[in-house]
């Protein structure tokens, strides 16, 4: 059974949504190609067939094929430790486009969501193993659509912003307005609105910056970027955001919503914050094209 594990035949189907997910988890055997993921070429040891199937348990759309055909339950990694605080959660929901959610640990022992992977009570009990949730934290209205039952299930408070409260109307806090708000020890959250109206960052213990679709670290510029082509309320909002909280914001990881994650020094990350914020400022609206987006 361990040497059918390296056999070839990992694929890509066709239900294939170009989320960038997959890519993410497995860079160099996951690659995209005119527009959809497809698999560069075959692991060739225990660690690519380990990024393989983190790869495939977070595909939204179950398009990473083993070479039997069926995911094996005990290769699931997840929820994947990122470090001894923050874990991936893996099993990206389509009804969130295929978003990244995390759990972030706490120094008493419970634990935060930030937004949510697809609903499944299986997953719920898993994520209760790393301690007693005790927040549901959504970025925006795009990455709502499980807050509800997650927080539900853990007995947990569900928080939006007031911003996109339509896609979340039963939350159980509301933050107002654009002003910071601590929301827990260490956990801030920092209104942004202009991916929607009611985007929130939040940021815990100075050290993990969860973006929601703010901003993301992404592969091509080697930088920190904003997807203005998919910026559904406001490019000038947005550059008016990041002005007002670039030299407010310090971190060391940035963990988005979409695009890939990254672990810098605070001093660098700041810095280049700062000349994001400048960069947005130059951008001029334009039509939402999920086609334009490059990771």
């Amino acid at each position: 059974m361990g040497e059918e594990r390296f056999a070839a035949g990992w694929r890509v189907d066709e239900r294939c949504v170009n989320c960038d997910v997959a890519r993410q988890l497995a860079p160099g055997l996951i690659g995209e190609v005119d527009g959809r993921s497809v698999v560069l070429r075959q692991p060739r040891d225990r660690t690519e067939v380990r990024q393989l199937n983190a790869a495939a348990h977070a595909c939204p759309s179950r398009s990473i094929r083993p070479p039997s055909g069926r995911l094996a339950a005990e290769l699931d990694p997840f929820p994947l430790a990122l470090d001894d605080t923050v874990y991936l959660c893996g099993h990206n929901s389509t009804h969130t486009a295929g978003a990244n959610s995390y759990l972030l640990r706490r120094p008493g022992g419970t634990v935060m969501m930030v937004d949510t992977p697809r609903w499944s009570a299986s997953l719920a009990t898993r994520f209760e193993e790393l301690g007693p949730v005790t927040d549901v934290l959504l970025t925006h209205r795009d990455h709502a659509a499980h807050g509800r039952r997650y927080a539900d299930r853990f007995g947990a408070r569900l928080w939006v912003h007031e911003g996109d409260l339509d896609a979340a109307p039963d939350a159980d806090r509301v933050l107002r307005g654009t002003d910071p708000a601590q929301i827990a020890e260490g956990v801030v959250a920092f209104p942004l609105p202009g991916h929607t109206r009611g985007s929130v960052l939040f940021l815990a213990d100075e050290r993990y910056c969860f973006s929601g679709d703010s901003f993301y670290w992404s592969r091509g510029t080697a930088d920190i970027e904003v997807a203005d082509s998919v910026t559904w309320y406001s490019i000038g909002e947005l550059a008016a955001s990041l002005a007002r909280a670039a030299d407010r914001l310090r971190f060391e990881w940035l963990l988005p919503g979409h695009g890939d994650r990254r672990h810098l020094p605070a001093d660098a990350m700041a810095q280049r914050l700062r000349q994001l914020a400048a960069r947005t400022g130059e951008l001029r609206p334009r039509p939402i094209d999920f086609s334009a987006m490059r990771w």
